[in-house]
């Protein structure tokens, strides 16, 4: 297991829940706007050894809920499996954030996980201009994600310049069904392509007819 940082407690990343956040290092994808984009390559100089988190955990036990695996993107670490296990075991719940191109290894993690956040980038037709990395895992993902009965949500980071009404309405239709989507408004602040430095979000007034679009797709829709 790469970890890339830990960030020792939060109240926002696991709903409802006192979380700590582990970030693994490495990502398939190449999204402009990552706003991690110091965890996209895996440096195998781990900041956090494993046995040090699990000795951190030990301490938290009693004032944490739970731990979000995030990252980068968690499922392209060969012993994420055995890692979720092992926080389970000490009394923890876990999160799971992932982008979906990993079907196979979020099916085996799935049975042990209590909450599951997969982002959609875009349509997708739009997937590789935007992540550049082909989806032809998406779909799958989102339907072992939508019939697995773990709390879940789908969540997109919204680049003004990258998708539009239509677009949004083919993202329902993806997710057509599903019980939470969150659109993320895109704040500039430190981003893996310094150009999307530049960029900007919707409007609250545009917001809010995207969401209305989107609701007739999906059962809660949340502006963040």
């Amino acid at each position: 297991m790469q970890i890339g940082g830990v960030q020792k407690t939060s109240l926002l990343d696991f709903p409802d829940k006192i979380s700590a956040i582990v970030f693994t290092q490495g990502c398939n994808f190449r999204c402009g706007y990552c706003h991690n984009p110091e965890l996209i390559v895996l440096k195998n100089e781990p900041s956090y050894t494993v046995d040090g988190f699990f000795e951190f955990l030990e301490t938290r036990k009693g004032k944490l809920d739970g731990v979000v695996i995030t990252g980068g993107e968690p499922c392209l670490q060969k012993d994420l499996i055995e890692f979720i296990r092992r926080i389970k075991n000490m009394g923890f719940l876990v999160k799971l954030d992932t982008n979906g191109s990993f079907p196979d290894v979020l099916e085996k993690a799935l049975p042990y996980i209590d909450y599951v956040a997969m982002d959609i980038k875009a349509p997708i037709d739009k997937y590789f201009e935007i992540a550049k990395y082909n989806p032809d895992k998406i779909l799958k993902s989102i339907s072992l994600i939508m019939n697995s009965g773990v709390d879940y949500e789908f969540r997109t980071t919204v680049v003004k310049s990258q998708l539009n009404y239509e677009d949004f309405r083919q993202i329902g239709e993806l997710i057509k069904g599903a019980k939470k989507y969150y659109l993320q408004k895109f704040v500039p602040s430190k981003t893996l392509d310094e150009n999307m430095m530049n960029e900007t979000t919707y409007s609250n007034a545009e917001f809010k007819e995207i969401k209305n679009i989107l609701s007739e797709y999906v059962e809660n829709v949340v502006i963040r």
